[in-house]
Formats: structure tokens, C-alpha cells, sequence
């Protein structure tokens, strides 16, 4: 059921949504559904940004992302509406949620359960004479996981977030409870420091260091908060929608329809109208001026500074704090004639030493000579995605963000060598070139084109830095009054369930800062 709104705070004024991806979808939704006029634009003739699909000879291929955690914040967002998610999409649960190939010939399964996952590293890396094996490790490290993911619950998710002095009242709040969970963010140490310290096997540990690859980050440069990915993943679970995930976006854009909002693709932005420090209206690249009293941007926060902004707001912002893109990637899409059968649904092919890997894609800016080679083979769960007795595989790559002297036409035909030469030798497909009728790839040039973000990044803004690499562009502008920031370069940051969470806050703090202006209130009514 879809609620009938009677809002006499917005009247007549529009809200702008730049961008419809994911993040922006979930803003239209929230906004529409209180009460407010929203109109969307979209520069691409699809709604779902990076959440595209690709059909070729019979193959289908989600083109972004393909792992789906923490489903509840879909389930809010659809909630908003009075919409049951169950009732959308059809979610399956996967287990095991990821299986890993290493390079000294081992392969691990990552179960969801943390019990069985300790027995399984027990004896997959069993401990030096009386001492604990690996499975102890990961159990102190999933209960420390645990911890800072109560943490972020409380002081990081589901409100406006720019730093510190947003999650904690140090003057009203800083008691003994709040001032353990301070100390135990651990702040100043990393992800890797941190897992090591738990757990010495260097590949259980390298399976563990990339729960930080969904932030498109290191886990030597990132602060050891992010490990509560780890528990946000085990304790939710791994999950595909059938149809994959674009089945997310288009469930997106039958409930903005239906609620009304003014949906425009092929209509980019050229900028947004500043007066004063507020905003007033957006003007499309074709130079139609649209009014609007509050804009939420789905566009890369700093491009939307620098590109959509300008000006003293965007001087300011420049300078309050400088951000690094996360890394990009190549992706390889890959239409098989017959299927690997030893692979699971999702599978990491690990580098033979994560220390060097990271150093090449985040300290020395280029594409790492023994990569990580990421797979999803959805026909595991959804055999439709391919023809009978093939495969629709989902290469990705992790590289360096864009530098100036990257030229990936004349780069690629190289690194595709490395990457299939790391596929053949460690993942167990010799034959792999053999079986391809259908190639396509993306670039961290394409992905720059495509989807307009900064530098070709995936993963929005980086999560470096050990006592501030969390916290990202807060989603309410302290440069412009009546901007607001979601999506993946926004708080709380990249990976499908925090981009959708960013639209969700992003909205709900438009909504609250309105009321407040106006002096009105909502009024629900259900259908």
C-alpha cells in the first residue's frame, strides 16, 4: 500500500534529485513518500547508476555491484512507502558467501556461520604446538567486529554524519559507556594491523583484509572501525536478488512512478543555482532553469562542489579537508560455453602478497602485477543468466584511481594478459580463453565517462587515514543551505547497503530541516 500524504509544509516547492543510482533512487523514494514534490534528473537514459545490466548472445551481466548485505536497509526504504520489500524482490541467502583460491594451491570457503567458520580454520591453519589455532583468531576477531558494529549502529548510521562532532556530544554524553565504545574504535591502528593481530595466518588474514574492498580501500591505510564489515556481512548474511542485482534499481523505479516524482532522464545538470549561500534552483545542461527550494546530489560530492556549486562554497569545502578517490577497476565480462563447476557464486582469486598489492594500486598509483582477481558466476544461483551448461562471469580488478599518464587503450590489451594469466594459474581455469563467445570490458576510463565520478573511482571517496578515514562529506553541505550530499561519496560511504542508507539519510534530514523552516509536520495517512 502506498501512503496518501498530506504535507502542508512543501506548497508548491520542488525538490531537486541529481542523479539516479541507487542513492538517488532511495532519496526520491523517501522524499516522495512524506510529502514532497520531487522532480529526478538523470544524465543516462537508465535509472540504477552503476547498477546496469548488459545482454549479449544470451548472456546477462550485472554490471556493478553484485553483492547484496544488510538487506534491512532496503527493507526500510521500502517501508517508507508502506511498501513490503519481500513482496519486490526475490532475495536467495548464499552460503558459503565467498570462496577463496591462494595462491600456494588452497582454497577456503567463507561461511556465514561463525562457529563452523572456526572449526573450518582450525584445521585449515591449526596452531603451532599448544597453540590456538586460526579459528580462535577469527572468533576474537568477529566479537571485536561485533563491538564496533554496535558502535556504528549507535553513533555513525542512519543520521547526518561529517566528523567526530556529529556522532559524539562530548559535553552531554561523553560517559563511561560512550567513553569504552571510544576506546574500543581503536582509533590509530588499521585493518590489517588489526586482523593480524588476531589471526597470523597470512591467508586467512588476506581473506579477511577484503571486507575493506567493498570501501575500495586498503587495509593497511584504513582505520580498524572498518572491521565491523565483517559482522555487518556474517550477521545479515550474503544475498542476490533474482535478476540480479538490477533488480534492485528497477524495484526502485516502479515505487518512484508510483508515488509521482517528476522522473527526467537524459537531462544532466549544469549547475546548481546558489543565492546567498542557499539554494534556489538547478539549471539542466540544455539551460532550462528549474526552481527548487533543496537539492539532494547524487553526483560525486566533490564534483558536485567543484563542478555543480563553484565558488566561495566550493573554495570552502576544497579546503576544509582534502579527499582521495577510492581505487577504480577493469572488468571483464565474460560469456562462457561451459562452466567452472569449481566455482561458488562469489570467489576471490587472492594475490600472492596483499602488501604488495596494495602498495602498487594505493601508494604507487599503478596496476598491481599479481592482482586479486574478484568472480561472480551467478549461474550458480540463477542458471538463466547464461545459455544451458555456460557461464556468465563478472571479472573485476581492482587499479589506481585515474592519474594523468593512464591511457587505458593502449594499457588494457597488457593487463588483460596479467589478469587471465592470474585466472588460469591460481583460480584453476587453463582453458579459460578457450571458452569465452562473448568479451566485454569496462575501464577505469570508461567507468569515468559512464558513471561520472571522480577519477574513475568505484567506491566513491577513499576510507584512508587511521583516525579519519571513516567519515566522508556529510550528507547536510555546511557550504550551501538546502544541499545535501548521498551516495557513495557521501556518509557513510560506498558498498550498496551504506549508498542506499546515504539516500535514506540524506532525505530524512531534507525532510527534518524543512519541517523545522516551515513549522509543519507530515501527515499519514494509509490507503
Amino acid at each position: 500500500m502506498l501512503m496518501k500524504v498530506d504535507n502542508n509544509r512543501a506548497g508548491d516547492n520542488k525538490v531537486a534529485v541529481i542523479g539516479g543510482g541507487l542513492a538517488g533512487l532511495a532519496s526520491a523514494v523517501v522524499l516522495a513518500a512524506r510529502g514532497h514534490s520531487v522532480v529526478l534528473f538523470e544524465r543516462n537514459a537508465w535509472l540504477g547508476g552503476k547498477a546496469a545490466v548488459l545482454e549479449e548472445d544470451g548472456f546477462r551481466f550485472d554490471m556493478g555491484p553484485t553483492i547484496l548485505t544488510v538487506p534491512r536497509v532496503l527493507r526500510r526504504i521500502f517501508a517508507e512507502a508502506g511498501r513490503d520489500m519481500d513482496k519486490e524482490l526475490d532475495l536467495i541467502r548464499l552460503d558459503p558467501q565467498w570462496r577463496c583460491f591462494f595462491e600456494d594451491g588452497s582454497v577456503l570457503d567463507l561461511a556465514e556461520n561463525v562457529d563452523a567458520m572456526a572449526a573450518t580454520l582450525d584445521r585449515f591453519a591449526p596452531g603451532a604446538g599448544a597453540g590456538p589455532g586460526a579459528g580462535e583468531g577469527y572468533r576474537r576477531f568477529m566479537a571485536l567486529s561485533e563491538r564496533l558494529h554496535g558502535i556504528s549502529e549507535r553513533f555513525f548510521f542512519w543520521k547526518a554524519v561529517e566528523d567526530l562532532t556529529d556522532t559524539l556530544d562530548f559535553k552531554n554524553s561523553l560517559n563511561a559507556a560512550t567513553l569504552s565504545d571510544v576506546l574500543a574504535l581503536r582509533m590509530g591502528t588499521t585493518v590489517a594491523g588489526t586482523i593480524r593481530g588476531k589471526v597470523p595466518d597470512g591467508r586467512v588474514a588476506q581473506m579477511l583484509d577484503h571486507f575493506t574492498q567493498y570501501v575500495g580501500s586498503s587495509p593497511y591505510g584504513s582505520p580498524a572501525v572498518l572491521c565491523a564489515i565483517a559482522h555487518m556481512q556474517t550477521n545479515d548474511g550474503v544475498w542476490y536478488p533474482r535478476g540480479g542485482t538490477r533488480a534492485v534499481p528497477v524495484a526502485l523505479e516502479r515505487l518512484v512512478r508510483d508515488l509521482g516524482v517528476d522522473i527526467r532522464t537524459g537531462t544532466g545538470i549544469r549547475r546548481i543555482e546558489v543565492e546567498k549561500d542557499r539554494v534556489v534552483g538547478v539549471e539542466t545542461a540544455t539551460g532550462e532553469r528549474v526552481p527548487v527550494s533543496a537539492v539532494v546530489s547524487n553526483m560525486d560530492s566533490v564534483r558536485t562542489y567543484n563542478e555543480l556549486v563553484c565558488g566561495a562554497p566550493a573554495e570552502r569545502f576544497n579546503k576544509r579537508r582534502k579527499y582521495e578517490p577510492a581505487c577504480s577497476g577493469v572488468v571483464f565480462y565474460l560469456g562462457l560455453d561451459r562452466a567452472y563447476e569449481h566455482l561458488a557464486h562469489h570467489d576471490f582469486v587472492f594475490s600472492r602478497d596483499p602488501e604488495e598489492e596494495f602498495d602498487w594500486i594505493y601508494r604507487r598509483g599503478e596496476p598491481a602485477p599479481d592482482p586479486t582477481c574478484y568472480i561472480a558466476a551467478p549461474s550458480r544461483t540463477e542458471p538463466e543468466v547464461a545459455p544451458p551448461g555456460g557461464e556468465a562471469l563478472y571479472v573485476l580488478v581492482h587499479t589506481p584511481y585515474l592519474r594523468p599518464h593512464h591511457d587505458w587503450k593502449r594499457m588494457l590489451p597488457d593487463y588483460r594478459r596479467v589478469v587471465f594469466d592470474k585466472l588460469k594459474r591460481t583460480g584453476a581455469m587453463p582453458d579459460l580463453e578457450d571458452r569465452i563467445r562473448v568479451e566485454r570490458v569496462l575501464t577505469p576510463q570508461d567507468i569515468h565517462d559512464r558513471y561520472n565520478v571522480l577519477n574513475g573511482a568505484i567506491y566513491g571517496l577513499a576510507s584512508h587515514g587511521r583516525f579519519m578515514g571513516a567519515f566522508k562529506p556529510g550528507n547536510r553541505s555546511r557550504e550551501v543551505q538546502g544541499l545535501y550530499l548521498a551516495g557513495g561519496a557521501a556518509h557513510p560511504g560506498p558498498g550498496m547497503p551504506m549508498v542506499l542508507m546515504s539516500g535514506w539519510i540524506a532525505a530524512d534530514t531534507l525532510d527534518q530541516d524543512m519541517g523545522r523552516e516551515l513549522g509543519g509536520t507530515v501527515r499519514r495517512e494509509v490507503a
